[in-house]
């Protein structure tokens, strides 16, 4: 095992938890994090829920869950190349979509409008809201209770937050996670990690899905480019065969790249500490200037040819009504919610009661939030 870079995160010397605990024997900090979150409600809870594709689709497209755990992989391999924590990267991977609603962007989006004049809906900060309030299985304490470096860079993994948002902002009242600087490279990492999980692996659901076709991906230059260079190397397979080697290739090319800009800005700022690095005014994990453009055209294809395409966007039309009318139906009678959950939106005055019924409809799968609809008015607009 390699030794830990003088810039990686040390479970050692965390800067602790809100709630003061003794550490696990055994496990680090970081590991023992990890473990709470895989052990969370909401992390079962993904396994449900939209990553493009609504999930009852097909059982063989991307969820939340299997992009999570994909994401993790891709984070963890490149965190130990750079001598990082992993247990820390990990456990930021496997958390940074806790946050999202039902039926993915399209239900964020359908919440956060409702939400608008309570101050909105943002699924980075939900996700804070969970891993801190919301989850509740221990004794002592709301939420999982992580370490700093933890809640640090599931905040700002996408960098400093100048306006936090409501459910973030409460948070660092009385926790403070200093958002005006960057986050660990951990953190960075992992982000980054989702980028190439997502760019790629939304080419083979497409694929899957006949949105597109190999000919079709021939405009994006990084596909272009590697599916040439397969063809070659395997002149006799047929595109089937060839399909998942395409996208192993992209994983492959795009974590080499990052790890050698990644390589070069280190040996520019010589960190000495992980606050050094959040302490560079710029990112250290990134994509050389040669990838960035061929990953913003690769990112422009999904867009236009996938997420807008007419049969992802009936469907994400569809649930966005979805979202929006259990809404409307829970704050105009918060007794068709769970006791659990109308108990707490009577107790509450505004603007606490709304955010309660988004807190329910926020943590719901895909499923559930169909199954309440039909339940509530008889109505069933995707079929499950």
């Amino acid at each position: 095992m390699l030794q830990p870079a003088p810039y990686a995160a040390d479970p050692t010397k965390t800067r602790g938890r809100l709630h003061l605990q003794p550490e696990s024997p055994g496990r680090s900090a970081f590991q023992r994090d990890r473990d709470r979150i895989i052990h969370s409600s909401a992390f079962r809870r993904m396994k449900h829920k939209t990553q493009v594709f609504v999930s009852v689709d097909g059982d063989h497209y991307r969820t939340r869950l299997t992009h999570s755990l994909e994401v993790a992989q891709i984070a963890r391999s490149i965190a130990r190349r750079l001598g990082l924590d992993e247990d820390l990267t990990e456990a930021l991977a496997l958390a940074h979509d806790l946050g999202h609603t039902a039926f993915g962007h399209a239900g964020e989006e359908a919440l956060s409008a409702k939400m608008a004049p309570w101050g909105g809906f943002d699924h980075n900060a939900n996700t804070i809201r969970i891993v801190t309030y919301l989850e509740h299985r221990y004794v002592p304490f709301d939420g999982l209770n992580l370490t700093w470096e933890t809640l640090e860079g599931l905040a700002k993994h996408n960098g400093p937050v100048s306006s936090p948002p409501w459910a973030l902002a409460e948070y660092v009242a009385q926790h403070d996670l200093e958002l005006h600087t960057f986050a660990s490279l951990e953190a960075q990492v992992a982000a980054l990690s989702d980028d190439i999980a997502y760019n790629t692996h939304d080419v083979d659901d497409g694929l899957r899905a006949g949105l597109f076709t190999i000919d079709d991906l021939m405009v994006v230059p990084l596909v272009a480019e590697t599916w040439e260079r397969l063809r070659r190397q395997y002149p006799q397979a047929p595109k089937e065969r060839l399909r998942p080697e395409l996208i192993r290739n992209m994983v492959g090319h795009l974590v080499l790249d990052l790890l050698g800009e990644t390589g070069r800005r280190l040996e520019r700022l010589q960190p000495l500490s992980a606050d050094d690095i959040r302490r560079a005014g710029q990112p250290v994990a990134a994509f050389s200037s040669a990838v960035q453009p061929l990953e913003r055209e690769l990112k422009h294809f999904l867009r236009t040819r996938m997420y807008h395409h007419y049969k992802v966007q009936h469907s994400t039309d569809l649930a966005k009504g979805v979202i929006g009318d259990l809404f409307d139906l829970y704050l105009d009678d918060p007794l068709r919610m769970p006791p659990e959950w109308s108990s707490r939106a009577a107790a509450a005055a505004m603007p606490d009661r709304v955010r309660t019924v988004a807190d329910f409809i926020a943590g719901m799968t895909d499923n559930f939030a169909l199954k309440e609809l039909a339940r509530l008015t008889g109505r069933q607009p995707i079929e499950i």
